[in-house]
């Protein structure tokens, strides 16, 4: 119970309505106790007495308790399962708040079918519990709690008897508690794998599809499936030894009491209506005893999802905003590399390391190198998504670590290589960092980005839906959305990561005069492979295994020779080697005789 305990935060702005539930519930275990005491009187001071009116007065005694408890009754379903849902409602809310808090680092080294697990899967055994099991054994405790004491002063002897099948059953319980939490969080963890292993499929079907491994990545999944399962039953299979000795304890209770009850009654010691009586309590009793391994069995659910949930809730984000945060102001758009270095948990060699450099305001900085050369690990150092291991990233003079968050990521626009889209309209995605942007500030950043013209030929125009992560959308057209989504913000900082990778050459060519425009007045750092886009820079960065090894314009860099003369005269190779077979093409296709293909 020790982490579900720790989810009572949750409960606190609900203790009225849990107060209320509690009274109802109360009330009803009260007069469910009331009745056998009625059928006690009934039988000795009615039948054996032969007081007809007596029977009468009874039967509408048992008539009102039974409409009041069934009013009651539906009271406490209502309370109890608006709490549980709202209760549900306020942890996975708290766990997608967090999610949306945790750092990169989180994310890299966690599958996404674990996260959507814990956020339905895991919410939803908490608020079953919270609805059902917990009133349950609140019921149970105040059912005892009222039996026992009855019981005890009808007849203190029988009642011990009749009592001692219930402490083996109490012990072999808690025992069943202890083992089923640790199955139950086991079947969370598979059940997590298969929501991984479903997402990550649906999500690479076209590659999967490509490559025809259809029965492969069905092999896969049937092989989690099967662990699910085998989890599964490990938690049936403990059921299965608890439910029957319960059923055998419960019966031996009952029939203790007819024993040593009926010996009593022939004695003298005790009544027909006593026996009865306490035979009704016994089985008021046995009725949610019997229940116990259920509803430990649901505890046992909930406490695994409820540690599941805690691991995501109490993990302390390592990027986020200090106590005494800075708010940024208005950024003229100096960065400041001060002997940055930065290590990947999972990385034996740093990513980055000891970039000196002082950006200025208004800069056109191009990143070149290969791949993994760090070239998008030193962007992700501005709007801190990563921490520097060593060093510091200063904004306008300022560590990026002092400053609030959003205020900092708010004057930062960014389109990745990856240019995902929301399943939404064009609209609401261009309008994503800027909600309350007007319909002709959203035009204008689309016609900026050369999105304007294939927006206004769908149907809907801006008010296309778009399939899940912009499928519906060609590269180019994502790419193009991504682009007007970010000059939207009408940031101080731009970064481009490879941002006309997935635009044919005339769109590039188009989108590079509308960022031409767009980038005065801008500090702009532009990842590109090719040449033709960085060639203008006002400062180019020659990247290799985390170092910068050159910088300087164009022409310094090609008269120093090095990298950048190696990376130039290989693509003005390539280029030439693509004109040449261009050309020779054109020719062979000038020249070859005239074929007729015609059918005779």
């Amino acid at each position: 119970m020790n982490h579900l305990i720790r989810l009572q935060r949750f409960m606190r702005p609900y203790l009225a309505q849990i107060g209320a539930n509690l009274f109802v519930l109360l009330a009803v275990t009260g007069l469910g106790l009331i009745v056998p005491l009625i059928l006690q009187n009934v039988i000795d001071d009615g039948l054996l007495h032969g007081d007809i009116a007596y029977l009468g007065r009874a039967a509408l005694m048992l008539l009102g308790l039974g409409l009041i408890t069934a009013l009651l009754n539906l009271a406490e379903l209502y309370l109890s399962a608006w709490t549980a849902a709202r209760i549900g409602y306020d942890i996975r809310n708290a766990l997608y708040n967090r999610i949306q808090d945790l750092p990169f680092t989180f994310h890299d080294h966690t599958q996404t079918g674990q996260l959507i697990s814990r956020c339905i899967e895991d919410v939803r055994s908490i608020q079953s519990f919270a609805g059902d099991s917990f009133i349950q054994l609140v019921q149970l405790l105040f059912m005892a709690v009222g039996a026992i004491g009855i019981l005890v002063s009808l007849n203190p002897t029988l009642a011990v008897i009749s009592l001692l099948p219930l402490i083996p059953m109490l012990m072999m319980t808690t025992d069943f508690g202890e083992r089923i939490t640790r199955l139950f969080y086991k079947v969370d963890l598979m059940l997590g794998n298969l929501s991984s292993r479903l997402q990550e499929n649906v999500t690479g079907v076209q590659v999967v599809r490509a490559f025809a491994r259809e029965p492969y990545e069905v092999g896969r999944f049937d092989q989690i499936n099967k662990q699910y399962f085998d989890a599964r039953i490990q938690v049936m299979n403990e059921w299965s030894k608890v439910m029957p000795t319960t059923t055998l304890l419960v019966t031996l209770g009952t029939i203790l009491i007819l024993l040593f009850g009926g010996q009593m009654v022939l004695q003298g010691k005790m009544t027909v209506g006593e026996v009865v009586a306490f035979n009704a309590y016994m089985l008021m009793l046995a009725a949610p005893v019997q229940q116990v391994a259920w509803l430990v069995n649901g505890m046992g659910e909930a406490e695994a999802g409820a540690q599941r949930v805690l691991e995501i809730l109490e993990h302390e984000p390592e990027i986020q905003s200090p106590a005494d945060a800075i708010q940024l102001p208005a950024l003229r758009g100096q960065v400041t590399f001060d002997h940055a270095s930065l290590r990947y948990a999972d990385e034996k060699s740093a990513a980055l390391k000891d970039i000196d450099l002082v950006v200025e305001p208004n800069q056109l900085v191009a990143l070149i190198g290969q791949t993994g050369s760090g070239k998008t690990s030193l962007i992700n150092l501005i709007p801190r998504f990563y921490d520097v291991s060593d060093g510091a990233v200063l904004v306008d003079g300022l560590d990026v670590r002092s400053l609030e968050l959003d205020s900092l990521r708010r004057q930062i626009g960014i389109v990745l290589q990856t240019s995902l889209l929301f399943s939404d309209s064009i609209k609401a995605n261009l309008a994503y960092g800027r909600p309350d942007a007007s319909d002709e500030e959203i035009v204008a950043a689309a016609k900026a980005a050369q999105a304007h013209e294939f927006i206004e030929g769908f149907t809907e125009k801006y008010e296309t839906m778009v399939g899940e992560r912009g499928v519906t959308l060609s590269g180019g057209q994502r790419q193009r959305v991504a682009i007007a989504r970010a000059l939207l913000m009408n940031p101080r900082i731009l970064i481009l990561d490879d941002s006309t990778s997935s635009v044919d050459t005339q769109t590039e060519k188009l989108i590079q005069e509308a960022l031409d425009r767009l980038m005065e007045g801008r500090t702009t750092f532009v990842i590109a492979h090719r040449l033709a886009t960085v060639r203008r820079a006002d400062l180019i960065l020659v990247m290799e295994n985390g170092r910068i090894v050159q910088r300087g314009k164009h022409a310094e860099l090609l008269a120093q020779g090095g990298l950048y003369k190696e990376i130039h005269d290989l693509q003005l190779s390539l280029n030439t080697a693509f004109e040449d077979d261009n050309e020779e093409a054109a020719e062979a296709e000038n020249t070859e005789p005239a074929t007729d293909h015609s059918l005779t």
